[in-house]
């Protein structure tokens, strides 16, 4: 299916592995000129031979708000313009109620909140300008059911959907379109941490499978497309079934 974005540009962050990889190959294979980004330059080095297509490698920590803004104005640099945004970064490591320490909640605040409104607060500008616009954030199926382990990532992502909503209904006239994308259980170096096998990983999974990044890059790939000009202010559970509220 041709989604309607070839010659389009992007910033994707935090896509030197993992999900943010994966939505950055599948963007290219569409025909974008991607910008990707990451702290390691042997992994961006790697990664940027996963993808077949036209890339602009970028290194950068968007752990931070200021590191977030400084990517996103180096991907206009480098490409002349951001039509698209893959807003992503990395996970605040796991902690419960009696584990958290304050720190903990500042960094991932830091990390999957401000961080990414500021890649949000120097894109959209310009896309509303051209009328036309895509922002998908990555964020976390904690956002539809809360994950115990995981609560520092789950308070920080809970607060990104609030701007994100909140922002689609302001921009939503001038052609920008701003969702996100909610993973479940991916096979990625950051699960490999926590869970080590595959089978441990997929316990409590109704498809009885992990997910595959490069699945996962082709939906946000999709909600960036001209098709998806009507969907906005939305999140797309990509979890197997595993949530179980009922409005996902």
């Amino acid at each position: 299916m041709d989604l309607g974005i070839k010659g389009r540009t992007a910033a994707v962050a935090a896509s030197s592995a993992g999900l943010g990889l994966g939505a950055a190959k599948a963007l290219a294979a569409d025909g974008v000129r991607v910008a990707i980004s990451g702290r390691d330059p042997q992994r961006l080095a790697a990664a940027r031979r996963e993808i077949d297509g036209d890339v602009v490698v970028i290194e950068a920590d968007v752990s931070t708000p200021e590191g977030g803004r400084a990517f996103v104005e180096s991907a206009m640099e480098a490409l002349g313009r951001v039509d698209i945004l893959v807003a992503n970064a990395g996970g605040p490591p796991p902690g419960t109620f009696a584990t958290t320490e304050p720190s903990g909640y500042r960094a991932a605040i830091d990390m999957n909140l401000l961080a990414m409104i500021e890649m949000c607060r120097v894109a959209i500008p310009p896309m509303r300008e051209r009328r036309w616009g895509r922002v998908v954030a990555i964020t976390s199926s904690g956002v539809k059911q809360p994950i115990g382990m995981l609560l520092a990532s789950s308070v920080a992502r809970a607060g990104l959907t609030s701007f994100l909503k909140i922002t689609a209904r302001e921009v939503a006239p001038d052609g920008v379109t701003v969702n996100s994308c909610l993973p479940g259980i991916h096979w990625t170096d950051r699960l490999r941490k926590i869970v080590p096998d595959k089978e441990r990983a997929v316990v409590g999974v109704p498809a009885g499978i992990v997910g595959d990044p490069d699945d996962f890059g082709a939906a946000v790939a999709f909600l960036c497309s001209e098709q998806a000009k009507f969907i906005t202010g939305t999140g797309l559970l990509i979890d197997g079934g595993q949530s179980s509220g009922l409005l996902d």
